[in-house]
């Protein structure tokens, strides 16, 4: 299927249409009707992830070249959006597998792309990234997994904490350090590609919400992986290359919170019409009316800072700031219209009935992950003070 990359005319609008067509059609048959009961047993749904790859969204931003969509980061995250305004988690199966094949395809030689991008883009190889670290998070430069060289592999040693499909999958990135002493310390940083196979252990981690994705601690114990699997090629890259993959996983966060605040908005609407009190509906009384402009504006305005930061991506030009942007205010929407959902649903938020205690539970996890919120403001501070110097 041959996807143009960039959805700028009828045509390609169309192709567009298609595709989402195609995702909501998806969603409606093989997703919502499982949502609840898998996500009640934190369950990872392995036909739900059988069906992404039958759609072809493991290859969804990856080059037709190697098998792939190919798509925009505007049509990515529209996607994005839908799906998460179903259930989250499945968004998350696909994104975690995107930012890893991005920076094989940036940053990777052509050996290592044709052996791995076409696995990639089928969903024969699926993945993420192993970045963040029991005592390490936000702050990445200190990780402290090493990995060094022992004739024609690294061996790696070190802990990584809340890993995406790291047991259900099949390979990560993963960063570690190669140069230790190294001043800086990520030119001492480098990436490299870690299959199941090649010996790391982890257990599955207990959360509040974003229930059925598996997120896992994981311990790399004298882990051996071929010196060709070093990302670029070159050690003390890896820190650089990942971080510009980062710009896609917060653009898709931002499209995350923006499905979650509208599947709010809309069942808090549906609701608000049927729910009576003092003999009319509960959305003819003014104190709900508010809640439900403050929450519509909120969805609105997160949609369209999404889809300049999307913009921004395909230019190919840096876009840390859109995507700070984006993913800043998304999902603090995300966050606000969970609690406005709850409030207005009364004591039927609370149950397990409806989906917005499930919303509630998975909304903050938006604001902490791909880079705290409170980072997204430093990030977007310093790229304004460096765009307009006096």
């Amino acid at each position: 299927m041959n996807i143009p990359h960039y959805p700028d005319n009828i045509t390609d609008r169309e192709e567009e249409n298609l595709i989402l067509d195609a995702v909501d059609q998806f969603l409606e048959r093989d997703v919502r009707p499982y949502v609840k009961e898998l996500e009640a047993t934190d369950t990872y749904p392995k036909e739900i992830s059988d069906k992404l790859a039958e759609l072809g969204l493991y290859g969804a931003t990856i080059s037709p070249d190697y098998g792939g969509l190919g798509l925009s980061a505007s049509t990515y995250s529209k996607i994005v959006e839908r799906i998460s305004a179903v259930w989250i988690s499945v968004s998350g199966i696909f994104n975690s597998h995107l930012i890893m094949a991005a920076a094989v395809e940036r940053f990777g030689d052509a050996d290592m792309k044709a052996e791995y991008l076409p696995k990639f883009a089928t969903g024969e190889l699926r993945g993420g990234i192993a970045l963040t670290e029991p005592d390490c998070g936000t702050d990445l430069q200190g990780i402290r997994t090493r990995a060094e060289q022992d004739g024609e592999d690294y061996v790696i040693n070190g802990t990584k904490m809340w890993i995406t499909n790291s047991l259900e999958g099949d390979i990560l990135a993963v960063l570690v350090k190669t140069d230790p002493k190294a001043e800086p310390a990520h030119k001492g940083m480098s990436l490299l590609l870690a299959e199941q196979h090649h010996g790391y252990e982890g257990s599955k981690l207990n959360k509040l919400g974003y229930k059925g994705i598996d997120t896992a601690g994981l311990q790399f114990d004298g882990v051996r992986v071929p010196k060709e699997n070093l990302i670029g090629g070159e050690e003390g890259r890896g820190l650089q290359q990942i971080l510009s993959g980062l710009e896609l996983g917060r653009i898709n966060v931002a499209a995350r919170g923006v499905g979650l605040a509208r599947a709010c908005l809309e069942e808090s609407l549906a609701y608000a019409q049927m729910r009576k009190t003092f003999g009319k509906p509960i959305a003819q009384h003014q104190s709900i009316q508010i809640k439900l402009a403050d929450m519509a504006t909120r969805v609105e305005a997160a949609r369209l800072l999404v889809e300049q930061a999307a913009r921004a991506y395909d230019t190919g030009e840096r876009c840390d700031m859109e995507a700070g942007m984006a993913k800043l205010f998304a999902t603090e929407a995300a966050v606000e219209n969970s609690m406005e959902a709850m409030r207005i649903h009364g004591a039927y938020g609370y149950s397990k009935e409806y989906n917005i205690e499930r919303y509630y539970r998975d909304a903050p996890l938006l604001a902490i992950g791909e880079g705290t919120n409170e980072l997204q403001r430093l990030i977007i501070a310093r790229q304004l003070v460096e765009r307009n110097p006096i």
